[in-house]
């Protein structure tokens, strides 16, 4: 009975109490913990069948990119009017999950025919972004459906937390898979993990708000009241800003470490992965910043820690050890930084944005946050291209940094708790 006893308190401090308590949460965890894990093999593995097995360009990188992200841009807006409208956001998660899978499936096969063009992973990347878009636009309203307001932090820190593994796993699994496999066969991880995704979605139950077939206004009421709203607009402004320049980062990175630094592909996994040490540092320490220093002002940190350090990757050079020392310490406090922006920022938009608008104000959100991000990809191919990696790598890394100051002068630096369902702040416009 004393070993019994022993056995249950040892398994109550390894199982997080939001998860023992919270059964539909933890379904819906474990599915994204699986997907974000497939993810990020395609992180690595599809810039690498363009690169190893296309030869692919700065250019055409920068394409691919964009590929995936332009349908953002499209269809955020309407996407998230016509769920609101619609509802089932679950089973529209479920339909975007099975949909991705078989997409990433086709580039294995073609390239089995030897049928593999840069033109299939443009059309592949395009549709599996425009499914994304779907998944994206209805997530805020799920993970606020399946857990109370004075969990949002627990929450949002486990999924963070299982995303700073996925950095790790992933990315260092997607390297070793490319370079044992080829990278076209590693993407198949990441359509076995969309269906494991969908089953455990399916297995989830969320009261979801109810459908608004009769709502007024179309896109507009969660344009206006993004706006309006000082904290969101700020937020936005920061993010958005970051990303425009993150990805032109993210748009030459890979295709600098291994032309012009010379890292093989298990070592560029293996430095992508120490991401997941700072990341998983970072989902630990978050809520204790936040409780800290308070719930804006760890935002504000979050968005100068996440991009500050890749100043390191234009500045690595001499010998390939310093060259990985410096890969692998712009990654570490990279991840811690992303870490805390994603999980203050993620709370704050379940805490502030109102229950009817949710989807909508989503969609705006997402239609500037991720709009800017094809625009990033294609201005840093054409930079790498007109200027050179190095210097393009430079303007991407110091533009990020700049970001954080849409937040100095915003009441965002004044937000020390979340509010309350009701407050008057959570709609203040």
């Amino acid at each position: 009975m004393r070993a019994d006893a022993g056995r249950l308190r040892f398994r109550r401090r390894l199982v997080p109490d939001l998860l023992r308590r919270n059964v539909s949460f933890r379904h819906f965890w474990t599915g994204q913990t699986i997907s974000l894990l497939g993810d990020q093999i395609t992180l690595i593995a599809l810039p690498l069948v363009a690169v190893l097995e296309l030869n692919a360009g700065p250019a055409e990188m920068g394409y691919l990119t964009a590929a995936n992200l332009v349908p953002n841009l499209l269809f955020s807006l309407h996407a998230g009017a016509w769920i609101d409208r619609r509802g089932g956001r679950r089973r529209i998660m479920i339909a975007a999950d099975l949909g991705r899978a078989a997409l990433l499936v086709t580039i294995p096969v073609a390239a089995w025919l030897g049928l593999l063009s840069m033109a299939q992973l443009y059309v592949v990347s395009f549709l599996v972004g425009s499914l994304t878009v779907l998944f994206w636009v209805s997530y805020n309203s799920i993970f606020a459906a399946l857990l109370d307001h004075e969990d949002y932090m627990s929450g949002s820190s486990l999924l963070n937390g299982s995303r700073a593994v996925s950095f790790m796993a992933g990315t260092s699994i997607g390297g070793l898979l490319v370079q044992a496999l080829t990278a076209p066969v590693a993407l198949l991880a990441d359509a076995v993990s969309f269906i494991f995704s969908a089953a455990f979605m399916r297995a989830s139950k969320a009261t979801e708000p109810p459908p608004e077939p009769d709502m007024e206004g179309g896109i507009m009421p969660g344009v206006r009241w993004l706006a309006r709203h000082e904290i969101m607009r700020a937020d936005l402004a920061a993010t958005a800003t970051i990303n425009l320049f993150n990805f032109m980062f993210f748009a030459l990175a890979i295709l600098y470490a291994t032309r012009d630094l010379h890292v093989s592909p298990g070592a560029l996994g293996l430095v992508l992965g120490s991401a997941a040490v700072g990341s998983i540092i970072g989902s630990l320490i978050t809520g204790p910043i936040q409780r800290r220093i308070g719930v804006g002002p760890a935002f504000a940190l979050g968005c100068f820690l996440f991009p500050a350090p890749l100043v390191l990757v234009p500045l690595a050079g001499g010998p390939h050890a310093r060259v990985l020392a410096m890969l692998f310490i712009a990654e570490f406090g990279s991840g811690l930084g992303v870490m805390i922006l994603d999980i203050t920022g993620g709370v704050m938009m379940a805490a502030l944005i109102p229950e009817a608008l949710r989807s909508r104000v989503s969609g705006a959100f997402m239609v500037v946050n991720y709009g800017v991000r094809p625009v990033g990809s294609l201005a840093g191919g054409a930079l790498g291209a007109w200027l050179g990696l190095r210097p393009a790598l430079w303007i991407a890394t110091v533009g990020a940094v700049a970001g954080v100051l849409w937040l100095l002068p915003s009441p965002v630096m004044k937000l020390r708790e979340l509010p309350q369902p009701g407050d008057a702040t959570q709609n203040r416009v």
